[in-house]
This record gives structure tokens, sequence and C-alpha cells, in this order.
């Protein structure tokens, strides 16, 4: 009988628990055995597993997080934890592996199926919707409505107290969600890690506004933007088991400098983990359940080494190796779409 593991890797996201389901639902109809491995590469490094079948996946479909629980661990950064993965793979008896993640969790299901676990099929998780080859990733929509109802909310104490209001929202490497969520929610300025931080030309924006009356301003900024000053970068520089910075503190060195410059009031919003929390939306349980029962057709034809995705409403199949890559960055285009309602 087929084996299955299935795992969660990287930062949790709305979504989650409906892809695990559509994986054991489908799975159960083909006559497949399901193992979760729990936390993450966490989980195969240190043969931690628990069992899944229909009951563990009964009532999952509108709750957030992951029921397999997660963590970012790297296997390839601790010498030896390769070989225990792949030794716990065979030891569990698996015959194949969902690996169910983002652009970490991924790029190591893309390195294992070269070096002893052949048998992987990826499934895009992000809310950064960041992962090349697929046009959106489950988990986005969730956070992209958070946070585009935070930005609906703060205009109305913005405007109260005639106030600038800084929005930090999540974002590594690419501005999907502040750019998306800036837009949806009529953000007066934008800024995403993809274009540096002018700060001339920020504040020029804001007084604008206060010449023509309006008194208040929303500035969505995501969480990995960079001041084109490098004299005003104040970030944290410790490292993940990736080796990505953590990072926190753009939204209040904004606030500081657009304060200083305006002589405006200015306040700022961290969105942080509230972006990443509670019940996904109907789009992402509906793509996750897509999404896992591709996976599933994807080892019952032994399409190894695939990720499933979603291209022009379609869900299809891409080598893991392409849709890692790269990051999916927002293009320029996009981005001017954005910039005809600063201000």
């Amino acid at each position: 009988m087929e084996r299955i593991g299935i795992l969660t890797g990287g930062g949790d996201c709305p979504g989650l628990n409906p892809v695990i389901r559509a994986v054991v639902r489908k799975g159960l109809l083909e006559g497949y055995e399901f193992v979760g491995i729990k936390n993450g590469w966490k989980g195969l490094v240190q043969n931690d597993t628990m069992p899944l079948n229909i009951d563990s996946v009964s009532g999952i479909l509108p709750r957030g997080g992951t029921i397999l629980g997660t963590s970012r661990t790297n296997p390839y950064k601790k010498e030896g934890d390769v070989q225990k993965v792949v030794d716990n793979f065979k030891k569990i008896g698996l015959t194949s592996l969902v690996a169910i993640g983002g652009e970490d969790t991924l790029g190591v299901a893309a390195k294992l199926t070269k070096d002893g676990i052949p048998n992987i099929v990826g499934v895009p998780k992000t809310i950064d919707n960041d992962l090349s080859c697929t046009d959106y990733t489950f988990g986005f929509d969730t956070a992209l409505n958070i946070a585009t109802e935070c930005i609906d909310r703060l205009h109305t104490t913005a405007e109260s107290h005639h106030r600038i209001m800084v929005v930090e929202i999540m974002g590594r490497h690419a501005g999907w969600i502040a750019l998306e969520a800036g837009i949806a929610g009529g953000a007066d300025v934008i800024l995403i890690p993809e274009v540096p931080i002018d700060m001339d030309e920020v504040c020029e924006i804001i007084k604008k506004r206060h010449g023509r009356g309006k008194t208040f301003s929303i500035v969505a900024v995501a969480e990995g933007a960079q001041f084109k000053d490098k004299n005003l970068i104040l970030q944290d520089q410790k490292l993940d088991a990736f080796g990505h910075v953590r990072l926190g503190g753009i939204g209040e060195n904004l606030a500081k400098e657009i304060e200083k410059r305006t002589g405006y009031e200015t306040r700022v919003s961290v969105l942080g983990h509230i972006q990443r929390g509670g019940s996904p939306t109907a789009f992402d349980r509906v793509l996750g359940t897509r999404f896992g029962v591709k996976a599933i057709e994807l080892i019952k034809t032994k399409h190894f080494g695939k990720m499933v995705a979603l291209s022009a409403n379609k869900i299809i199949e891409v080598p893991l190796q392409d849709a890692v890559k790269e990051l999916k960055t927002v293009d320029k285009e996009f981005y001017d779409v954005a910039k005809v309602f600063f201000g």
C-alpha cells in the first residue's frame, strides 16, 4: 500500500488545513495511507509523526493554522540532518511525500529530490504570494482581506485626529499584500521592497494632500521595504535558519521620519501575525482544496518532483526546481497602477 507523508513548513497561514483535508480525503479514495509529519522538516529530522485519517481531518476546513504544526527548520543548516530526513523517510515506511510550504520549505523539497527522496510533490503556500510559476498561493487572499479591512478601519481614526497613519504590512522581498491591500483600502502612499523608499517623494505627496485640505494620510508599507537613503536603515540583523533577516521596525522608522520632515502627527500600526491568523477566505479554502486533490493525482501518476500551481484558473503541474528558482515580485506596470492614486 502507498504510504504518503504530509508536512507543513515555514510560516503558518489560513488554508493549510483545507489542503491537508483534501490530500487525505482524495488519497483515501485511492486506497492510500497517510502519516502526518509534525512541525515541518523538523518532524522528519526527529521522526515525529501523527496518524492521519478521515477523523483527523474532519471539521478542519474552516480552521486557520495547521493541525500538523510548523517550523522554519532547515535540514541543510546542520550537518547530518539531511541524512536523518532520508533515513526517517524510509524508517516510517513512506513511499512519497507532500510538502506544503513556501520558498524555503519547497526549496528544501527540491534539493531532497536529488539527495535521497525523489518522490516529493509540492504545494505552494505563502501569504506573500511570491512563489514563481503560480498565479496565486493559498493564504495570500486571506491575508490581503485582513490587511484591507485594517486599512479601512484606520481611515476613520486618521481622519478624526488629522493624523498620518503608517500601516506596516507583511512582505519580506515581495510587496504583493501591501500593494493590493493598499489599492483596495485606498492608501495614499504604498511602499514595497521592489522600489526603494524616497523620503522626499513620500513627504511631498503628503504635503500636497494637506495643501488641498486633506489633513490625514494612510501610508501602507511592506515590512521588507528599504530606504533609498542607507543612513536611515535601522534593521535588526538577526537571521533565521534560512539566512533571512528577521524583519520589523520599518513602520516605526518611517513614521518618525515623516513626522520629523513634515511636522504632521504620525502614528504606526503593525499588523504582524494578525495577517496569518484566523479562518481562511472562501477563495483560499477552494484553492487549497483544488491543490490538495491535484497533489494526489500527481502521486497516482508518479509525476514526482513537481509542484501544483494555479494558471489561468486551471490547476497544473510545474517542476519544483522552476518554482523555487526565483521569487515572483511586483512588476513596475502593476505598481504604476497604484501610483495613479498616490496623494
